[in-house]
């Protein structure tokens, strides 16, 4: 196992794409301000307990989701559903800083109920869920249909970037 990392981005798609991409960008922001990051992608050939590994080590989680049908795909859920032993095993994510992201093939495309999906998850391990800065949303969430498309989507980027600074300002505020 790696030393401690501060933030651990979740990209909860099952391909690669503008879920990775969006996780990425808020762990630039959270790399720009000296934390160590890891990210962990769904899409590639990794272990559930190498994930709920980096979980545990983490001092902050941030999940992004592509919008399924207005929730979670069943890759993420299955995640999700694995925590059970850190829950059982004396509350291992409870204190730690939790965050949300979600991509939709359009603006109003149910991205909001993947966040609350995300945000429940967190709140049943006692985790501390944070918002975006600034721009006080739920989280990070933008539009892209196709491969790259979130690039181009300069509110879900701001409020990506943002939910980055949030986590930043969080953690600096618990050392």
């Amino acid at each position: 196992m790696e030393t401690k990392i501060d933030v651990l981005g979740i990209s909860g798609s099952p391909r690669k794409g503008n879920t990775e991409i969006l996780v990425k960008k808020a762990l630039d922001v959270c790399e720009s301000e000296g934390l160590k990051t890891k990210l962990v992608s769904l899409a590639d050939d990794i272990s559930t307990d190498e994930i709920l590994g980096y979980m545990c080590d983490a001092r902050a989680i941030i999940i992004g989701s592509p919008t399924y049908f207005a929730n979670v795909p069943a890759k993420l859920k299955d995640l999700m559903d694995k925590t059970i032993i850190l829950r059982r095993q004396g509350r291992k994510l409870k204190n730690k800083i939790g965050g949300a992201i979600a991509v939709g093939g359009s603006r109003n495309g149910g991205q909001e109920y993947v966040i609350l999906a995300i945000h429940n998850f967190m709140l049943i391990h006692e985790m501390l869920v944070v918002s975006d800065k600034d721009t006080a949303h739920f989280g990070g969430i933008a539009s892209g249909r196709n491969l790259g498309d979130v690039v181009n989507d300069k509110e879900g980027l701001e409020t990506t970037e943002n939910l980055g600074k949030r986590l930043v300002e969080i953690l600096a505020l618990l050392i």
